[in-house]
C-alpha cells in the first residue's frame, strides 16, 4: 500500500507542476504568438488556467489523502513537503476564486484590455492583478519543486524500494 501511495504523491504532485510549467511557458506564450487578438488569447490562457486551478486542487488533495493514508496520521500533513502542498493549495484557491476571477470582471467592464488605455483606474487594476496572478504562479511551481524534491528524497521511500 505504501508505493501505491508514494505514487499518487508523485503523481499527482508532477502533474500539477508540470501541468504549470507547461501553461506558463508554452500555452501562454503560444497563445500570445499565434492569435491575432491580445483579448483573445487572454482569454484562452484565463481559460486554461482556471482548469489549471481545479487540477491543481484535485492534485492538491490526491496528495494530502495519499501522504496521510501512507502515514496513517492526519500529522503527515504536518510534514514540510505536505506544507508546500497546502501553501500551493491556499494560493491557487486564492487566484482562482480572488485574483482571475475580479480579472474576468474586470475584463468584462472593459470590453477590450487591449485597447482599454493604461492610464484608466479599471487596467491599472486589471494590470495590477495580473502582476500578481504570475507571482502567485511562480510560487506555486516553486513550492511545487519543491514538494517534489522533499516527496521523492524521502529517506523511507528509498530504503522500502532499494
Amino acid at each position: 500500500m505504501t508505493t501505491f501511495f508514494r505514487f499518487v504523491q508523485v503523481f499527482a504532485l508532477g502533474t500539477w507542476v508540470g501541468a504549470v510549467i507547461y501553461l506558463s511557458f508554452v500555452v501562454a506564450p503560444a497563445a500570445f504568438g499565434v492569435i491575432a487578438s491580445r483579448d483573445q488569447a487572454g482569454a484562452l490562457v484565463g481559460l486554461a488556467l482556471g482548469r489549471l486551478h481545479i487540477l491543481g486542487c484535485i492534485a492538491g488533495a490526491a496528495y494530502l489523502l495519499a501522504a496521510a493514508g501512507q502515514a496513517r496520521s492526519l500529522g503527515a500533513i504536518l510534514k514540510p513537503a505536505a506544507l508546500a502542498v497546502i501553501l500551493m493549495l491556499a494560493l491557487t484557491i486564492f487566484s482562482q476564486w480572488g485574483v482571475t476571477s475580479r480579472m474576468a470582471q474586470l475584463r468584462m467592464r472593459m470590453g477590450s484590455v487591449d485597447s482599454t488605455p493604461r492610464e484608466n483606474p479599471l487596467r491599472q487594476e486589471f494590470d495590477r492583478l495580473h502582476r500578481l496572478s504570475v507571482r502567485i504562479e511562480g510560487t506555486v511551481l516553486l513550492a511545487g519543486l519543491v514538494a517534489l524534491v522533499l516527496t521523492v528524497r524521502n529517506p523511507a521511500w528509498a530504503a522500502a524500494s532499494s
